[in-house]
């Protein structure tokens, strides 16, 4: 989960709800993509962060028994494994694009652990065989999963208020386009912008829903599940405008 310190304690969003943003800022792209394909790239982005184990009652705490960021929890084989297998029901497109999206995530992780680089190997191996199998050539399935991985970073600048103060700008990443694109708030009330804009409408809102813990310590597992299932929720919007 993705936890933000905030006045009121502790705002949690979930990965699962990330993700469902990421696909809300996708849907917002001009379509490149047969509808079948298309529909299955709005997939593997509202899905890239499901499967987590446990996932009513082990969240996580840090030492000082605070909830735990998801970039302070190790990468977990299980729920990468969950998650393909989860994917293959889906067909093979949207699992290919899941595998090329946990390639990207933890190839460098590769030589840390050799059950890792088993799992690495094979994504790598089942990727030939369905870009094969599909006939698409590995630029037309990168594209696409460019897109979903730009979505994915701009949700998590989102999610985690990484929005620069004073109208700075923060590279997104390397889109779809080709081209390197950055997000811009130039006024502290105003809507957010992209550079160069790539969306189809020249203004929407997109939105996720957060958790919002009053407690700041906890100490367990089970006791933080309970006060996030009995929390108030919020829903957190962003207008986004062609400025």
């Amino acid at each position: 989960m993705i936890v933000n310190h905030v006045p009121a304690g502790w705002q949690i969003i979930y990965q699962q709800a990330h993700a469902l943003l990421a696909a809300q800022v996708l849907h917002q792209w001009p379509a490149f993509l047969p509808n079948d394909q298309w529909v299955g790239l709005l997939a593997a982005a509202a899905q890239h962060d499901d499967e987590q184990a446990d996932w009513d009652g082990h969240y996580g705490l840090t030492l000082a028994g605070a909830p735990a960021n998801f970039t302070m929890k190790s990468f977990s084989l299980e729920q990468a494994t969950k998650l393909m297998k989860a994917a293959r029901f889906q067909g093979r497109w949207r699992s290919l694009l899941t595998s090329l999206h946990l390639s990207t995530l933890y190839e460098g992780l590769r030589g840390q652990q050799a059950e890792l680089d088993t799992f690495l190997d094979e994504q790598a191996t089942q990727q030939k065989h369905w870009l094969r199998d599909l006939r698409l050539k590995k630029s037309e399935a990168q594209r696409a999963y460019a897109l979903l991985h730009w979505c994915d970073r701009l949700s998590l600048i989102l999610c985690r208020q990484e929005i620069p103060e004073m109208g700075r700008n923060l590279e997104i990443y390397t889109g779809p386009d080709g081209q390197r694109h950055e997000v811009q708030r130039p006024q502290a009330e105003g809507p957010i912008t992209v550079h160069p804009w790539p969306f189809q409408e020249t203004q929407f809102t997109v939105s996720v829903e957060a958790t919002v813990l009053h407690q700041l310590h906890f100490q367990d597992d089970a006791e933080l599940a309970g006060a996030l299932r009995e929390a108030p929720i919020e829903t957190l919007r962003w207008e986004l405008a062609k400025i």
